[in-house]
């Protein structure tokens, strides 16, 4: 019986799906930056051996497109570039928003006047709740 793993990496480079962008996925990151690199990231080679490049919409496709030459010039083997929208791999989360996360009481004593008419108590608590938590984080000079 003959292995099978030769033509199975062979297919997988036919249609695309090899893992030969290996040194091109490890070597992104320091290539382009940090926020190119939470932006854009490479997906997979074309049989053709373009590499390409998910991005998270198309004002980053039309500006890396621009960039594409610069950018190849820092990778192993300086790929031919080819950019789309397309999915991108869970990053860091974002920072909190530094807007308030908790009800001051005046917040609290206007949610509680807000809903004060629901009769039933689990509606009214959950409405009361939703209502801290909106003017918790609007802007100081809006309410609901």
């Amino acid at each position: 019986m003959d292995p099978l793993g030769d033509q199975i990496r062979s297919e997988l480079r036919r249609v695309g799906a090899d893992s030969g962008a290996g040194d091109v996925v490890t070597a992104w990151p320091s290539a382009v930056g940090e926020e190119i690199a939470r932006n854009a990231w490479p997906a997979r080679t074309q049989p053709d051996g373009t590499l390409v490049v998910h991005v998270r919409d198309s004002v980053w496709r039309f500006e890396l497109t621009q960039r594409a030459g610069e950018i190849s010039d820092r990778l192993p083997g300086r790929p031919r570039l080819r950019f789309v929208p397309g999915p991108l791999p869970s990053t860091t989360p974002e920072p909190p928003s530094p807007l308030r996360a908790e009800a001051t009481p005046e917040q609290e004593r206007e949610a509680a006047l807000l809903t004060a008419d629901i009769s039933d108590p689990t509606l009214r608590e959950s409405v009361a709740k939703a209502i801290k938590a909106a003017l918790a984080r609007a802007p100081d000079d809006r309410s609901v």
